[in-house]
C-alpha cells in the first residue's frame, strides 16, 4: 500500500498507551494492557477475563511473533467499540510461547465484530515486520513519541 493506510495511528489513541508497566505474570500483563480499553469503556472486565481464561484454555494463542502479543476476544464478549492500545512492560515477561518468549510489548484490540479491525491488523502486522519499527518502538520515550513512530512507518510503508 503505497504511503499506508495510516489506520493505526487514527485508531490507537494516547491515552491507550502505557509505557515500562511492572507486571508478574503474563495474566497480569494482558489485565494492565486492556485497562486503559476498560477505562474507556472499549471493553467490558468480562472481555478482559475471556481474553485470560481463552489464555488458560488454549494457551499463548496471543503471542503473534517474538516478542509481541495481540490480547484479544470475541467481540460478544464485551467488545463494545472498536479500539488498539500499546503497552511496554518495563520487564519482560513469559507467556508459555516458547518460540516467542520473552514477552515485551501488548497491542491490546476490542473488536465488536469479526471485520472491521482487519485491515488494522493487516498494518500492524506490516509495521512488526520492519526491524527498524521494533527497535524505535523498544526505545520511544512517551505517548507522543509513539503516535510519531507510528506515522512515520506507516507514511514507509510501500506495496
Amino acid at each position: 500500500m503505497k504511503g499506508g493506510i495510516k489506520l493505526l495511528s487514527k485508531q490507537l489513541k494516547r491515552a491507550f498507551i502505557q509505557l515500562d508497566i511492572d507486571a508478574d505474570s503474563f495474566e497480569e500483563a494482558i489485565e494492565k494492557s486492556m485497562l486503559p480499553l476498560k477505562e474507556a469503556a472499549a471493553v467490558s472486565q468480562q472481555y478482559i477475563d475471556e481474553v485470560i481464561k481463552i489464555y488458560h484454555e488454549t494457551g499463548p494463542y496471543i503471542v503473534l511473533m517474538r516478542h509481541v502479543a495481540l490480547p484479544h476476544a470475541p467481540g460478544h464478549f464485551g467488545a463494545q467499540k472498536m479500539a488498539i492500545g500499546f503497552t511496554r512492560l518495563k520487564r519482560p515477561i513469559v507467556s508459555g510461547n516458547k518460540d516467542n518468549d520473552p514477552v515485551k510489548f501488548l497491542f491490546p484490540l476490542s473488536a465488536p465484530d469479526s471485520h472491521s479491525h482487519i485491515a488494522l491488523l493487516s498494518e500492524l502486522a506490516d509495521l512488526l515486520g520492519n526491524s527498524d519499527f521494533l527497535e524505535e518502538m523498544a526505545l520511544v520515550k512517551d505517548a507522543d513519541g509513539f503516535i510519531a513512530i507510528l506515522e512515520k512507518y506507516e507514511g514507509d510503508q510501500n506495496v
